[in-house]
């Protein structure tokens, strides 16, 4: 199967890089019984997440703190070491015990995808959104000196870190064929085949990390195209899906899988692999949302068991699910009582376990959320 998704050609200096074919794979893909039982079982279960935003009491601010998820999974994958609470407490202000570079990476990653999603109602799936996603992944962080939004104009590789071009474990194509090889990828998003939008967006992810075709953030980039292709292609009716937690935990079989498309042309490996993932997630995110929906039941119990059953501390658990990390000026500001009585309402929620301060202060306190953000969390840490 050697050259069927291309060829590894020696260069000038001595180091082969890897030369791709266009897609779609050429023999085409083989759908056996596994794939064709994978494929379907992976639209069942895609569709039924979908659906899941009808359950949820505010699915926006749902989709919100996953994003949130998504971005430190993405980021943990190339090492970035922040945390979900560290996010949080940066958002309010707070000085994360994280380091400050790695959680800035994290906010870059949640402002580019809900800059995509956004960004996909006035244009298509393009190079031109790819490199404008790029730009805002790497602006301010590590990656700020690795020409933002520009395919590369020097050979990369992906080794272990430190290591040189002669130990590397594989090397992307040159980058004077970056541009030619991103546009036929370009032609294959946007052609009208029959291939199945699942299969398609396997191919195309694996596509991507094949080219690396920018100096840094390739990793990240390519796992944010998953979510944004289904849904320009309408296949999600909100950003739902993220497979970083799914490639997190299963890391080494990810690169082994891509490596073997590119030595062996196993596509169909790769696509198996993607599939399963696709559903382990799904099944996830789907039993995530329903989680939270039996966390706010049990909470509003917890209210009315202890009498605090206001308007007021309603509106709060409306409150803490959008804000999950609260002062009492947040509370006082917005649900629009005094600081006496958010104070009082606070100290309720504290005192039934709702609410967890966090600070270890006297003044200028946060309160965690903890049950709600421990479920969103999960797999983080």
């Amino acid at each position: 199967m050697i050259g069927r998704t291309g060829l590894f050609v020696k260069q000038p200096t001595g180091y082969k890089a890897f030369i791709p074919k266009p897609l779609p794979p050429d023999p085409e893909i083989e759908y056996n019984d596994e794939l064709r039982i994978l494929l379907s079982k992976a639209d069942r279960v895609l569709a039924r997440l979908d659906g899941v935003t009808m359950i949820l009491p505010n699915p926006d601010l749902f989709i919100a703190m996953y994003v949130k998820k998504e971005a430190l999974l993405s980021s943990q994958i190339e090492g970035t070491q922040a945390s979900l609470q560290g996010v949080l407490e940066f958002e309010v202000d707070l000085k994360p015990k994280e380091d400050i570079s790695e959680i800035k990476e994290v906010i870059n990653y949640i402002d580019a995808l809900n800059f995509g999603i956004q960004r996909l109602d006035s244009i298509p799936m393009s190079l031109r959104l790819m490199k404008e996603l790029h730009a805002i992944l790497l602006k301010g962080t590590r990656g700020a000196q690795k020409d933002p939004g520009e395919f590369r104009r020097s050979q990369n590789w992906i080794t272990p870190r430190g290591s040189s071009i002669r130990d590397a474990d594989f090397i992307p194509p040159p980058p004077q064929i970056v541009l030619s090889v991103m546009g036929e990828l370009e032609d294959f998003i946007h052609f009208k085949d029959n291939i199945p939008p699942l299969i398609k967006i396997a191919l195309i992810h694996a596509q991507f990390e094949t080219i690396h075709p920018f100096s840094d953030g390739n990793g990240r980039l390519g796992r944010l195209l998953i979510t944004f292709y289904l849904s320009w292609r309408a296949i999600l009716s909100k950003p739902l899906l993220y497979l970083s937690c799914y490639f997190k935990e299963n890391k080494s079989e990810y690169y082994e899988k891509l490596m073997k498309i590119r030595t062996d042309g196993d596509w169909e490996g790769w696509i198996l692999f993607f599939l399963k993932g696709v559903i382990e997630t799904s099944e996830e995110a789907f039993n995530t949302a329903r989680e939270i929906v039996v966390l706010k039941e049990k909470c509003i119990t917890k209210l009315y068991e202890n009498s605090i059953s206001s308007v007021y501390a309603i509106k709060l658990l409306d409150l803490i699910y959008e804000v999950p990390l609260i002062s009492v000026k947040d509370i006082s500001t917005i649900i629009n009582i005094s600081k006496e009585s958010s104070n009082r309402l606070i100290r309720k929620f504290e005192r039934v376990g709702i609410l967890k301060e966090i600070t270890g202060k006297k003044r200028y306190r946060r309160y965690l959320f903890t049950d709600y953000v421990g479920i969103i969390s999960r797999g983080t840490t």
